[in-house]
């Protein structure tokens, strides 16, 4: 319903987009884009939950801390796994942006992303975060809307489109005609899976074990779907799980694309599975427009070419892509008549479709 005060107050408020996600939290303000990127980390005292960094820094800390500080991701697939430390991590992000602008801003209007396989209790949970952590209204919208949104993809249009967003802890498929979802998937199954492959795979062929950060970093610099036209090799260090010595080994680009192997797998099962339920009208226009990447995971080597052999369409990487989810929450607040229709949760309490 038109509330003429919420209105009043939009017009000098401090309007926020947030990709809430697994392994990084970006957040967008209204007509300044993307103003933070850190990690989903949280460092606390074990025996106060008290937190004690938060972002870049908590990140460091990783591996690194005394018995009594522990460094932790408080969300998981996509959702809270530690709520009152999700709080304190979205207080400190909405803390930061107030502290960056130069006019003092009433609390902020907040458009959160959320996976769209969450349950009620799981975005009541985000949006009660939100409001505990200063926001003056929360808005939920589904990932892979926000992701279509930041993409620049024509969903209001009749003719369809489709985005495939792979962040830390799922992959959101969708399908999108007439403004909304005609056809979606969610898979537990993106960056964060591919970390633990990469894992796994050093453990079980070097007896090597590394890290989360190491396995991140192999991913980034040498991981792919696709034959590459240069191969890459990378030295990694860990321990040794025989000796209990310290390692150093050369992995090479075809090895970690081996690795990887079940995890891409899954999520091009996961697109086939939509575009088996899409209406063949649909299929026509998305041979013609192509499927868009989306997410950290869109920036893997060779993801594109993968999937354009197996889906047999175009398909690309949206421009800045880690950052669609962030900058589509924030345009629903640049254009809200026109985009409000797509929010899944509106500020009140109101979580239901």
């Amino acid at each position: 319903m038109f509330n003429p005060l919420n209105a009043f107050l939009g017009l000098f408020s401090l309007d926020i987009g947030i990709d809430l996600g697994t392994a990084n939290t970006l957040v967008a303000v209204r007509n300044k884009g993307i103003v933070i990127n850190e990690p989903s980390w949280v460092a606390i005292n074990k025996r106060t939950r008290e937190p004690l960094a938060v972002g870049a820094e908590a990140r460091e800390m990783v591996g690194r801390t005394p018995a009594h500080i522990v460094a932790i991701r408080p969300l998981r697939d996509g959702v809270i796994s530690e709520f009152e430390i999700t709080e304190a991590m979205l207080r400190y992000f909405i803390d930061k942006v107030h502290d960056q602008s130069i006019i003092p801003f009433p609390r902020p209007r907040v458009v959160i992303g959320i996976p769209s396989g969450v349950t009620e209790v799981e975005k009541r949970a985000v949006y009660d975060a939100a409001l505990s952590a200063g926001a003056r209204e929360v808005y939920l919208i589904e990932e892979p809307m926000a992701a279509a949104i930041g993409a620049g993809l024509p969903i209001a249009e009749s003719r369809g489109s489709m985005v495939v967003d792979i962040g830390g802890g799922t992959t959101e498929v969708a399908i999108f005609a007439m403004g909304g979802i005609v056809i979606s998937r969610s898979v537990r199954v993106a960056g964060d899976e591919m970390d633990d492959d990469i894992m796994a795979y050093t453990r079980g062929k070097y007896n090597l074990l590394i890290g989360e950060r190491m396995a991140e970093r192999i991913k980034k610099r040498i991981g792919s779907a696709h034959p590459l036209e240069e191969e890459l090799t990378l030295s990694v260090r860990g321990r040794n799980l025989i000796t209990g010595l310290p390692q150093e080994i050369d992995l090479s680009s075809i090895e970690i694309r081996e690795a990887l192997t079940s995890s891409v797998n899954i999520i091009i099962d996961t697109i086939k599975d939509a575009l088996d339920e899409t209406p063949p009208e649909l299929i026509a226009d998305l041979m013609e427009i192509g499927v868009a990447l989306a997410g950290g995971g869109a920036q893997l080597q060779g993801l594109a070419n993968r999937l354009a052999d197996e889906i047999k369409m175009h398909v690309w990487v949206a421009e800045d892509s880690l950052t669609c989810v962030a900058r589509g929450a924030a345009r629903i607040l640049e254009d809200y008549q026109s985009l409000h229709s797509v929010l899944v949760g509106l500020h009140r309490g109101s979580t239901h479709h």
